[in-house]
C-alpha cells in the first residue's frame, strides 16, 4: 500500500498512442487511509512507495475525477494469494465503506491482448459467454462461481493471467452487504470486456 503524500504516476503499459503517456493525474495520498488499511489488514500489507498509481487507477480516475479532487491510496494485488484468500482479504476492508471511502477495483472480466481482433467492434463468442457468466454471478452474489472462475471452459481464454480479473474478487469481498448493478456491459476488439459494476448499500 502507498503512504506517499504525492504518489508517483506510473505509465506501466506498452505500445499505446503517445497521447496516453502525456496524461498527467496529480493525485494526492491520504495518510489516514493508509493507516486504516494497515490496521485492518495487519501483516497482510506493507508500505511500498517505489511503485505509484498505475494505469489501472489513473486512467479511470482521470474521467471520474478529472480535477484530482479526491485523495487516492492504491493497494496492490498480492500475486501469492489464491482467489479465495483474495476474497477473504477484501472482506476485511468492508468497514471502510461504512466510513464513506470509495473502494474501486480496476480490471477486466475478459482481458486477452494476445487474442485481440483489431477490426472487431464487439466481443467474440467466448468473451461474451464468460463475461455474461461472471456478470450473472456478481448480480446473484454467487461467490463460488466468481472465486472458482477457472472452472469455466472459457476461463483460460478470458483470463490467461489473473491480474486483470482479481480486482473483482477483492471488491466482491469488500462489498459483501452491498447491492450490485451493471454500470456498463460492452465488448471491444474481440477479447476485451469492459463490464463495470456499482455496489451500493441497500436502502
Amino acid at each position: 500500500i502507498q503512504s506517499a503524500e504525492n504518489p508517483k504516476q506510473i505509465y506501466d503499459m506498452y505500445g499505446f498512442p503517445q497521447e496516453l503517456y502525456e496524461v498527467v493525474y496529480p493525485a494526492k495520498g491520504d495518510s489516514n487511509l493508509t493507516k486504516e488499511v494497515q490496521k485492518l489488514l495487519g501483516n497482510s500489507v506493507s508500505i511500498n512507495d517505489t511503485w505509484g498509481i498505475d494505469h489501472g487507477m489513473w486512467t479511470v480516475l482521470v474521467h471520474m475525477f478529472p480535477d484530482a479532487s479526491i485523495p487516492v491510496v492504491q493497494l496492490s494485488i498480492n500475486k501469492h494469494l489464491s482467489p479465495k484468500e483474495a476474497y477473504q482479504l477484501g472482506t476485511k476492508l468492508q468497514s471502510l465503506r461504512d466510513e464513506g471511502y470509495l473502494i474501486m477495483g480496476s480490471g477486466n472480466i475478459v482481458h486477452n491482448l494476445r487474442r485481440i481482433e483489431w477490426d472487431s467492434p464487439s466481443g467474440t463468442s467466448a468473451t461474451i459467454e464468460f463475461d455474461q457468466y461472471i456478470s450473472k454471478a456478481v448480480l446473484e452474489n454467487d461467490i463460488d462461481a466468481i472465486v472458482n472462475y477457472t472452472r469455466h471452459p472459457q476461463a483460460s481464454y478470458a483470463a490467461p493471467t489473473p491480474d486483470h480479473y482479481l480486482p473483482l474478487i477483492y471488491i466482491m469481498g469488500a462489498s459483501e452487504s452491498a447491492k450490485p448493478t451493471v454500470f456498463n456491459q460492452t465488448y471491444n476488439l474481440g477479447s476485451l470486456s469492459m463490464t463495470g459494476f456499482i455496489f451500493e448499500d441497500a436502502e
